[in-house]
């Protein structure tokens, strides 16, 4: 008996323990996505200034060398793509759900894409899925550190990308919903041809003042060009982290339900040993104090 109070003694300790790291967990959690959802509130406006100044240059740059004419043959095309997920667990389906996105979408495009991966449970995903893996990227752990990780695949991006005008860029992460749920799409941010041009340059300007560019407007643009390009990697970044730490959140409130309920259940039978030994101890004081007095009697 003594054992086995002992043996509960040390499961309700043990789980106490674990359901102090959980917690702790979820705090982390919770702090992480509002700095992450602040960064990318914050994007969205500066991502709408970026696309009105493409807009404004579109009006006195009708084409420009940067811009794909989609002339390259099909052969000659490189396809690329930038997958992310994550380096930790705890995540549920974060990373299930992403890959199997970018599998389904990148398995159905002519040429096999060679991939970058942004985590390494990601990265593990479609490996087993036989995906042209290129290389991977560690995940930057705070708001700061996501603008020298974009740096860094846009040069890596850039160096295979250099001399194809007609290269294809995708990006697939997860994107937050409502609560805790996300969900997973995909961008084709390159190349810029003249689809692209064409449907910023159709779309109202928003008042009756039109813009003009100051200065020369090819300088401008390929200026604007580059913003582009590091905003759009920026916010796609910024949203899957927030979605890993909405599900990182989501996974530890349920294994913080577990771990009360398992503890509930141990404390129960604790309780119910604790007192089936107490009565035993009782009555065999009684069975001893009437076996007494009937030696006596």
């Amino acid at each position: 008996m003594s054992d086995t109070i002992a043996s509960l003694r040390r499961q309700i300790s043990g789980a106490e323990d674990l359901q102090s790291v959980v917690r702790t967990m979820k705090a982390v959690a919770a702090s992480s996505i509002g700095q992450y959802e602040k960064s990318v509130r914050a994007l969205s406006d500066y991502h709408s200034v970026v696309e009105l100044g493409l807009e404004a240059c579109f009006r006195y740059t009708t084409s420009h060398p940067i811009f794909a004419k989609d002339t390259l043959p099909q052969d000659a095309q490189r396809t690329s793509a930038v997958v992310f997920g994550s380096d930790q667990g705890l995540v549920g389906r974060f990373n299930d759900e992403v890959a199997s996105y970018a599998v389904q979408t990148l398995s159905a495009l002519p040429i096999k894409p060679e991939i970058w991966t942004v985590g390494e449970r990601v990265h593990a995903h479609l490996a087993d899925e036989e995906m042209h893996l290129m290389g991977q990227f560690a995940i930057p752990n705070t708001v700061k550190a996501i603008t020298p990780f974009v740096g860094k695949i846009l040069m890596e991006i850039g160096t295979r990308h250099s001399q194809n005008d007609g290269a294809e860029l995708y990006l697939f992460y997860n994107r937050p919903a409502s609560g805790s749920a996300y969900t997973p799409v995909s961008q084709r941010l390159l190349p810029l041809d003249e689809e692209w041009q064409d449907n910023l340059a159709e779309r109202t300007w928003p008042s009756e003042n039109l813009p003009e560019v100051i200065g020369g407007s090819i300088m401008t643009l390929q200026m604007l060009i580059r913003e582009y390009l590091f905003v759009s990697l920026f916010r796609a970044c910024a949203e899957s982290l927030a979605s890993e730490n909405a599900s990182r959140l989501a996974a530890m409130q349920r294994a913080d339900n577990n771990i009360n309920e398992l503890m509930e259940d141990l404390k129960r039978t604790f309780h119910h040993l604790r007192q089936s030994g107490i009565d035993e101890e009782m009555f065999d004081v009684i069975s001893g104090f009437e076996a007494l007095n009937g030696k006596e009697t």
